[in-house]
């Protein structure tokens, strides 16, 4: 029997955003297990994590085939905490999950097929112990299987009831428009698409929100921290317990240069003058946006949950500010 209790009043100071032209409401921060969650992290501090985040209003919890590390451990981990303590607010929560890259070996474990795409999604579902998630993406374009037979399966898995929608991920512009347009046609429009974007990359700016905003598809971006290095996780080096210090992490030493971190240096500075932390100010400015429908972030402690929520309470910018990000930022 599970010791947690949901706590009443968690929908209180929660934002909720609609996605795109859907019905559908996400919070304005959601959380992804990408990092933090797999065979090998510890699975009660998952379970804290996640237990808080509910408290918090954050209804949204995603993941992918491949997460963890190992591959398919976060669904795991995420399904035994789920049917632990979370059986009685199903209907709460937005669960989402991808197919996309390599999973299993041979020709069918994949890219896009409709064969990949369907079998990976029963292996999640069973790693999951779900009937259904409620939003189900490819993780990124397939240069070889037709966009009709990727787009097809997402219609088909829709139709099926494994999913209640459809969205894509790492889609650049033009391609996301035509996959909307297919799937328009087919009756299960996208609603959402999940790009990278945060102010060190921000190549969404150049065609994909203005598509997004024009086919009526929300945006929920992964990364919006830079994989912690738009926070005080780097100010002062690398820790082994990082991302950057970790050996399976994404994200490398290589990549934490010193033009960088005089830059998270400059934007910390502007962020303290704001009352908040760099985290803070980072979300914020991602969700300055009115196309981002919701941040998607990763923890690994509930003190880095608190302060993301935290930055609700300031997501305005002024002009003089905006132009200060830009100017550290060039």
């Amino acid at each position: 029997m599970s010791n947690y209790r949901p706590i009443d009043n968690r929908y209180d100071s929660m934002k909720y955003n609609r996605c795109g032209r859907s019905g559908l409401k996400l919070p304005a921060i959601s959380l992804g297990l990408w990092h933090n969650f797999g065979g090998v992290d510890e699975i009660e501090n998952c379970r804290a994590i996640l237990w808080r985040a509910f408290d918090l209003g954050i209804t949204h919890f995603d993941l992918a085939n491949n997460y963890g590390p190992p591959p398919g451990s976060a669904e795991e981990n995420f399904g035994r905490i789920l049917h632990e303590d979370f059986a009685s607010s199903r209907d709460e929560l937005i669960i989402s999950s991808k197919a996309g890259y390599l999973m299993w070996p041979g020709p069918y474990g994949d890219w896009g097929t409709r064969k990949y795409l369907i079998a990976s999604l029963d292996q999640s579902l069973k790693r999951m112990g779900l009937d259904y998630v409620d939003i189900f993406y490819h993780h990124r374009p397939d240069p070889e299987t037709p966009l009709e037979e990727t787009m097809g399966a997402l219609d088909q898995i829709v139709r099926s009831g494994k999913a209640l929608y459809a969205g894509v991920s790492n889609y650049p512009h033009e391609l996301t428009r035509q996959a909307q347009q297919i799937l328009k046609r087919l009756g299960t429009p996208c609603i959402i698409h999940q790009p990278v974007y945060n102010m060190f990359n921000r190549w969404v700016e150049n065609g994909l929100l203005q598509t997004l905003r024009e086919e009526g598809i929300g945006c929920i971006p992964f990364s919006p921290l830079a994989q912690g290095l738009l926070t005080n996780r780097y100010l002062s080096g690398i820790t082994p317990d990082s991302r950057a210090g970790k050996p399976h992490g994404f994200l490398r030493p290589h990549q934490i240069t010193d033009e960088k971190l005089g830059k998270v240096r400059r934007l910390n500075d502007l962020a303290q003058k704001r009352g908040q932390s760099l985290a803070q100010m980072s979300l914020a400015w991602v969700l300055r946006c009115p196309e981002i429908t919701s941040a998607l972030i990763g923890a690994s402690t509930v003190a880095q949950l608190e302060d993301a929520v935290g930055t609700l309470k300031n997501v305005s910018f002024t002009n003089e500010e905006f132009q200060s990000i830009e100017n550290i930022l060039a």
